[in-house]
């Protein structure tokens, strides 16, 4: 057995090989604060704006949305740039350019290979700072967040949100929407977002932050030529109502057209500089993160009251709220919400078991690790302490003053902060369970390469020693998916892999689940289209822990019927989830039409009628044909010592049943149902797709499909272009893909007004025949091509992504390490691929399309 999980005191210190290389902090002498973390281990960098506004700042028109309505515009035009020019400059670097909004800040970022670290700098200053706000484009955008606005009104999780902040607060302006208030926001005119922008877009008010592989001395020079020049302006207070403290229950439980209900509970919390804020972190942590967590045991494992639960401590200004959430039938709401009072009574009187709270540290430090995988989350993590925390330091004193809470210090909080008398309660309910309502209110670069084994039994073992970050990640792929179920059982590959990871004959789930989360580990499942797996992530000392975990998974699976009976019906919730989004109807149901009867007409979470005719002996019997030694590979990416952990994996592997890979033998012909169909939905918006034959994984034209996808799609395309930017018809208008393994669905969609879906349907043919024409230019090629090559860059910086990308390949028949490969084949595509792609694969006569409409 592996060793009992190590203290506190040793976690921390795996933490501070990050304090002890801070970022380099200096102040321009117009007020700007720039952030530089150098970090040499992959040669990417995250370049960020973050301009300390958001929607709490927008004074006399709270509610307005202005802060989010700037965003949307700030890329539109400058005095040097037009908008298109921008993300085409950002895109031609291989970067992706986007923002955020919330309700204290608004960010603006570029990733991107680091020896365009300038070019990044350069066009975030000239919009940050210079931006025109041309009249045609306020216009225009107005009706892009109108149409966001609408989905939202569409979005059952938004709507709740939106609830409870109503809700539980009465005076602070966290109550509004950050998006804003339709009326409110249909009133904006241009004056109001010039005015808005002069006050708050001024360096006095910005931090940039830059983070990768840089040099710390190049960067403070480029930002003081970029940024530099504009000069420090009065920044005028704004005033932000206190919240007073809450005196008596509130209430508020609405009755929608939704299949499930979502509820929550809510309570008013201090700030995050408070004395007991991180008390509440850890307290949030222990309650409901986590399959172990006191919440998710009690009430979903045994009282089996809930389908899912958690609890968050959300805190960043001088107040916040704790928030326990759940999904259940609707009958079992109101037991639900007694049983979350029983368990806060309890702990309340009986403190947590010291192993519990091990176990929530070791959770924080990972998750603390976890930041810092990627550029980018290393940038945001420093310009969050700087800017919500006030501290770049603030993790090193987040720590200390978390290694200081005591059970007693938990207990007082829950009898302090939660409260039956001052909880708010919401929740969205199916309408035809409605009762009468009664309303309330620096590391060297390392090596790509996998070292491949390949075992007598003929499983497959891949290694790849990385000691950057104290992180292991193992990773077990099988090949398996729609094409490998029984016909009447569709999606029984994604609720066997759930299952892997419950019961085993060693442990019941709640053990399997403490057992990996008392050191801050991870052990989950993954399916797809084409294969599904386990995972497990833990620190480097704990390797043993984890292996141990993933052998019993793989070996000695249960089955358990108790387990089965709920990770089934959390399954068939995701799938009623599913219904209550219109995109999601709508993607479902152009799939089921254009692949008809072959396996890939279900996507692997199946279907309801499926999920309902399982038995736990069917996935057992699927897992003894699936879970074969030839059918498996195995990657471990990470710190470890290969010397000492790839006999243990060896030893593993070798203990697999014998087997070959299954074979699939389904086969696609041609589209099931071709022509123009429309589906009604109880909705305010539009979605429109068009469904085309597409590549599969092994077909020779799979990397022009991977252009012509990144030519239908992102800021700079074309389409977006017209659809979106110059006429205003569409939130978002872009293409995607299923792929299968032989064979694949390209699709076209976007999200529009009723009144424009026919419209948007005509762009997207013109847009086609374009291609199918030739006259793709050049430059749009070279933006493609450079952002796909970035992007395989970017989107493996993790060990768990590196994993994924080289089991998966290993398990088609691929070859592991495909950087360079990838380059050259994308390098190879011309416009004469494409335009032979288009003729090929968008034909009328090949095509589904489908209209989803109120």
């Amino acid at each position: 057995m592996p060793k009992s999980a190590p203290s506190f005191a040793s976690d921390l210190r795996l933490l501070e090989t990050f304090w002890k290389q801070p970022p380099v902090r200096t102040v321009l002498a117009n007020g700007l604060t720039l952030l530089v973390q150098r970090d040499t281990s992959a040669p990417v960098a995250s370049v960020q704006v973050w301009v300390k506004t958001g929607s709490i700042h927008e004074g006399g028109l709270l509610g307005a949305g202005l802060s989010h309505y700037l965003e949307h515009l700030l890329f539109k035009g400058t005095e040097r740039r037009a908008g298109r020019e921008i993300s085409t400059t950002v895109q031609e670097h291989g970067g992706n350019i986007n923002a955020y909004t919330t309700f204290d800040r608004t960010v603006y970022y570029i990733d991107l290979p680091s020896d365009h670290v300038g070019v990044a700098l350069d066009v975030l200053a000239d919009a940050v700072l210079h931006s025109t706000l041309p009249a045609d484009e306020v216009a225009r955008e107005k009706d892009v967040i109108l149409r966001e606005i609408a989905m939202g009104n569409d979005d059952p999780d938004h709507r709740l949100g939106e609830a409870l902040f109503d809700t539980a607060f009465r005076q602070h302006p966290y109550r509004y929407p950050i998006i804003g208030y339709k009326d409110v926001f249909t009133a904006v005119t241009r004056d109001d977002l010039v005015a808005y922008y002069k006050a708050r877009y001024v360096p006095n008010n910005l931090v940039v932050v830059v983070a990768g592989d840089v040099d710390v001395a190049a960067v403070q020079a480029l930002v003081e030529t970029h940024f530099g020049s504009a000069p420090r302006a009065k920044l005028a207070s704004v005033l932000v109502l206190s919240e007073p403290p809450q005196l008596a229950p509130r209430a508020l439980h609405r009755h929608e057209d939704v299949e499930l209900t979502r509820a929550g509970l809510s309570w008013q919390i201090p700030g995050l500089t408070h004395a007991d804020a991180p008390v509440l972190d850890l307290l949030g942590v222990l309650l409901g993160q986590g399959d172990s967590s006191v919440l998710w045991q009690a009430i979903r494992e045994k009282a089996r009251l809930v389908h899912s639960i958690d609890a968050t401590c959300w805190n960043p200004g001088e107040t916040g709220l704790f928030y326990v959430s759940f999904i259940c039938e609707s009958k079992h709401r109101e037991a639900a919400t007694k049983a979350v009072r029983r368990e806060l009574d309890r702990v309340a009187a009986q403190g947590f078991a010291p192993a519990l709270i091990r176990k929530a540290l070791r959770q924080l430090v990972v998750g603390e690790i976890n930041t810092r995988k990627t550029m980018s989350g290393q940038a945001s993590r420093l310009g969050a302490a700087e800017v919500v925390a006030g501290d770049v330091d603030f993790s090193k004193t987040y720590f200390a003053r978390i290694a200081r809470v005591t059970t007693t210090d938990l207990r007082r909080a829950v009898r302090t902060y939660l409260g039956a008398d001052r909880v708010t309660e919401v929740s969205l309910n199916p309408k035809n369970n409605a009762p009468v309502v009664s309303t309330a209110a620096g590391v060297d670069r390392v090596s790509d390469a996998f070292t491949e084994h390949t075992l007598a039994n003929g499983a497959r073992l891949l290694l790849r020693p990385d000691r950057r970050l104290p992180n292991l990640h193992l990773r077990l792929l099988c090949e398996g998916g729609p094409v490998h179920e029984p016909a009447a059982l569709r999606g029984a590959t994604s609720l066997m892999a759930t299952l892997l990871t419950k019961d085993t004959k060693k442990r019941t789930a709640a053990e399997v689940a403490r057992f990996i989360e008392e050191v801050g580990g991870s052990f989950y499942p993954f399916s797809g289209n084409n294969s599904f797996g386990l995972a497990a992530e833990v620190l480097p000392g704990d390797y043993a822990r984890a292996l141990e975990a993933m052998a019993d998974a793989v070996l000695a699976p249960a089955f358990a019927k108790a387990t089965f009976e709920i990770e089934r019906d959390a399954q068939l919730a995701d799938l009623q989830q599913d219904a209550d989004d219109v995109v999601t109807v709508g993607r479902k149901l152009v799939r089921r039409k254009f692949f008809g009867t072959h396996p890939l007409a279900i996507d692997s979470h199946g279907t309801i009628e499926g999920i309902k005719a399982l038995k736990a002996a069917d996935l057992s019997a699927l897992w003894k044909r699936l879970g074969v030694s030839g059918n498996v590979v195995l990657v471990a990416a990470g710190a470890f010592d290969p010397k000492v952990l790839t006999p243990k994996l060896k030893a593993f592997l070798a203990r697999l049943p014998r087997g070959s890979a299954p074979v699939g033998t389904a086969k696609f012909m041609a589209p099931g149902e071709v022509g123009n169909f429309v589906e009604k939905q109880p909705r305010e918006q539009a979605v429109v797709f068009q469904s085309f034959p597409g590549p599969g994984l092994k077909s020779a034209d799979y990397y022009i499909g991977e252009v012509a996808d990144e030519l239908f799609s992102g800021m700079s395309s074309r389409l977006f272009e017209r659809v979106r930017e110059e006429k205003g018809l569409a939130y978002f208008v872009r293409s995607s893909r299923i792929t299968g393994i032989d064979t694949g669905m390209f699709t076209f969609y976007a999200g529009t007004a009723p009144a424009t879906a026919d419209e948007v349907l005509v762009e997207i043919d013109a847009e086609i025949a374009r291609v199918q024409a030739g006259k793709v230019e050049k430059t749009e090629l070279i933006r493609c091509q450079t952002r796909l090559k970035a992007g395989r860059r970017m989107g493996l910086q993790t060990n768990g992504s590196r994993a994924m990308h080289a089991g998966l390949n290993t398990l088609y028949g691929l070859p592991v390490d495909d950087a360079a490969t990838y380059d050259a084949h994308i390098d190879a595509v011309t416009i004469a691929d494409l335009k032979a792609f288009a003729k090929q694969r968008f034909q009328k006569t090949l095509r589904t399309q489908l209209v989803v409409r109120p």
